[in-house]
């Protein structure tokens, strides 16, 4: 009996695309759900990524991409979500359906994709991941010739409304050919990683007194990391959650570390540790405490490389020998210690130069990065953005070295006002400027840093092509931003007393306040600028921030026209809402002074409440779920184990209620907080 399929009345928005690509949960094509409709229709009424919808995908892209050669090539790489390969080869066979040549590098880590493009002149990147989310998503991330950029908004427009002319792609023939680059790849990024301009190691004992664990999340830098920091030098390397079984971010990587400044010994023990079976956390303690005594005075340092699942977000671990306990660094404290490295090493080459933050970050790293003599600059979330921002200020510079190109200067002050929505404006920009030879010079210190407090850090990286021309490239790799971060603390260790030298990198800025609220499995679409749900949010904004004492100010960002950002008492602290990019929920994040923490809570608690209450969708199978777990909990405190969940992703669901804030962890099992109370109540 064929399958009842289900009417769908999909709602089409402008674009597909969230912060970076595509990413949602994954179907295959042949489930009764899917059966009789198009993959667009499943995309867009289920919120499904199926096979089909990806081979569709890809499709479009290389159709849009144009190209000067004859034979347009595609470089293809992915993470090990998808052992079966269902996925990732129906996006091989997009591309070569398309007539692109695929370039198959197989499981590696995103920063690769755009390097090995760049390094051979292809003419698009394809990375098949869903980075940090949880193994039953998938997604795609693009790179575009054009210096390795992600699409934007406007090309991601061009992408959607090629989607929604196609017609079905299934029988097509396959026109383009199909090579195995993957060991091609792999030397050049070790290469790349281990060449001392990328990596600031200059000797091969710099990194000798490190003992190193190291942690993939069961993603794509398994085997990679681990071999690169031992060819650097590191004097112990440890590998754990390590595998391709598409166990990915499972109790391992950067996504459990958000948000958790310190871990103590207590929370690895049985049964109430919130990180007992995160075997990252577990092996650092076990070796901080074989190595104190080492530790102590200063011969031996033990930390922790923790990456997610595609490899472009790092988080560092420390072991502090005094207090017996783990110092979780993140984005904002790893750019920081670079940074402060580029200054004190390079004070003439870096005074001045950029330090990029999104809006993420802890308001105070900026002002340590501003006192540090760097110029700070503010942008929306996404390393999209850091790569545009840095792309602007090179031309700009190359600008400022010609006397009569008003127009041009007063063309790239306008794209900077009012934002860039399109690479192809870029393009054209640069070639327009690169006419004049007086432009050609090239300052590699425009920035310092670029950071994102959600482990993407990017700093300048130096390749070399095959016509031996010198180029520098910028990406999110989260190996590079590892290497960078331990070679300039290595060099503090050789400076300072031991326990000198865990206070200055634990801490290495005096950090603020800052605190994410999220709701999940929501309708999104309802929360956009000028909207019934954003109006009211943001009126609710306005009267709790005035009834705590501050003044308002609503503050635009060009790059993220959705995202609402209140700016309180003329920056001195912050809040802004946006929908996740990545994953189905929508956050409300606060930033600000210590002194600001009790004020600015009170007004998350109420906004998220609002949240709550006017986006949850009912229709959410996960929603459905979730309130019949938190029933169960109302009843009596239950452990993960005890919970009657009829789900197959039950640890995704107990993890995100969590990260709700909607449940707490005590010695008797799970119980309500009392925002999870209300929850069940409203």
């Amino acid at each position: 009996m064929k399958p009842k399929t289900i009417p769908m009345q999909p709602i089409v928005p402008d674009r597909l695309q969230g912060t970076d690509g595509i990413r949602r949960e994954i179907r295959s094509a042949k489930d009764s759900e899917c059966r009789g409709s198009t993959p667009l229709q499943v995309f867009l009424a289920k919120g499904w990524i199926t096979e089909e919808f990806m081979e569709l995908y890809v499709y479009c892209y290389v159709k849009n991409q144009s190209s000067a050669h004859k034979k347009r090539t595609f470089v293809i790489g992915w993470d090990p979500r998808d052992p079966s390969g269902t996925f990732t080869e129906a996006v091989v066979r997009g591309v070569r359906k398309a007539g692109g040549e695929a370039r198959v590098l197989g499981v590696v880590p995103t920063p690769l994709v755009p390097l090995f493009m760049l390094h051979n002149g292809d003419d698009g990147g394809i990375m098949v991941t869903a980075s940090h989310n949880p193994k039953d998503q998938n997604g795609i991330k693009l790179f575009l010739p054009f210096h390795g950029m992600k699409p934007l908004p406007s090309d991601d427009i061009d992408l959607t409304q090629s989607l929604l002319k196609q017609n079905a792609i299934k029988k097509l023939p396959l026109k383009g050919g199909r090579t195995d680059c993957r060991q091609k790849a792999l030397a050049l990024f070790q290469h790349f990683s281990l060449r001392p301009e990328n990596s600031w190691i200059n000797s091969p004992d710099t990194l000798k007194a490190l003992i190193l664990v190291v942690d993939p999340a069961f993603g794509a830098f398994t085997g990679i990391a681990a071999q690169i920091f031992k060819d650097a030098g590191v004097g112990k390397v440890v590998e754990v959650n390590a595998g391709k079984n598409g166990a990915v971010n499972l109790r391992s990587g950067v996504a459990d570390l958000e948000g958790c400044p310190r871990i103590t010994a207590d929370m690895i023990l049985q049964p109430a540790g919130p990180f007992r079976f995160h075997k990252a956390i577990v092996k650092l303690f076990q070796l901080g405490r074989a190595n104190q005594k080492s530790a102590e005075c200063g011969k031996k340092r033990i930390a922790g490389a923790i990456f997610d699942a595609d490899g472009d977000r790092f988080f560092r671990l420390e072991y502090d020998p005094f207090q017996d306990t783990l110092w979780v660094l993140s984005g904002d404290e790893t750019a920081i210690l670079q940074a402060r490295h580029l200054v004190s090493r390079f004070p003439q080459k870096y005074g001045g130069s950029l330090y990029i933050n999104t809006v993420e970050s802890d308001l105070n790293a900026s002002a340590s990065a501003e006192l540090m003599g760097l110029t700070p600059l503010l942008t929306a979330v996404g390393d999209k953005w850091i790569l545009l921002k840095i792309r602007l200020a090179l031309l700009q510079q190359k600008l400022s070295m010609l006397t009569t190109q008003k127009k041009l200067k007063n063309k790239i002050a306008s794209l900077q006002k009012k934002g860039v929505t399109r690479v192809a404006d870029l393009k054209n920009l640069e070639a327009s400027i690169l006419e004049n030879p007086a432009a050609t010079k090239n300052n590699s210190h425009v920035l310092a840093v670029g950071s994102e407090e959600t482990g993407h850090n990017i700093t300048t990286g130096y390749l070399t092509l095959p016509d031996k021309k010198e180029v520098q490239i910028y990406s999110g790799n989260g190996l590079k931003s590892a290497l960078n971060t331990f070679a300039a603390t290595e060099h503090l260790a050789a400076t300072l007393s031991p326990k000198r030298y865990i206070q200055s990198v634990r801490q290495p800025f005096l950090p603020g306040f800052k605190s994410t609220l999220y709701t999940y499995y929501i309708r999104q679409e309802l929360f956009c600028r000028d909207s019934q749900v954003w109006k009211k949010v943001k009126r609710l904004l306005f009267q709790t921030a005035k009834q705590s004492g501050y003044s308002t100010r609503t503050r635009n960002f060009p790059d993220d026209p959705d995202m609402l950002y209140i700016s309180l008492s003329g920056g001195e602290a912050g809040i802004f809402v946006r929908n996740s990019g990545t994953e189905n929920k929508i956050s409300v994040n606060l930033r600000g002074r210590k002194s600001d923490a009790g004020k600015l809570k009170k007004i998350g608690l109420e906004a998220i409440k609002l949240l709550t209450s006017l986006l949850k969708d009912r229709d959410n199978s996960f929603y459905k779920v979730e309130l019949d777990a938190l029933s169960q909990i109302a009843a009596r405190p239950v452990t993960d184990e005890e919970l009657e969940i009829k789900n197959q992703y039950k640890s995704r669901l107990i993890n995100e209620m969590k990260k709700q804030n909607l449940i707490q962890l005590s010695r008797e099992g799970n119980s309500l907080t009392p925002l999870g109370k209300w929850y069940i109540n409203h």
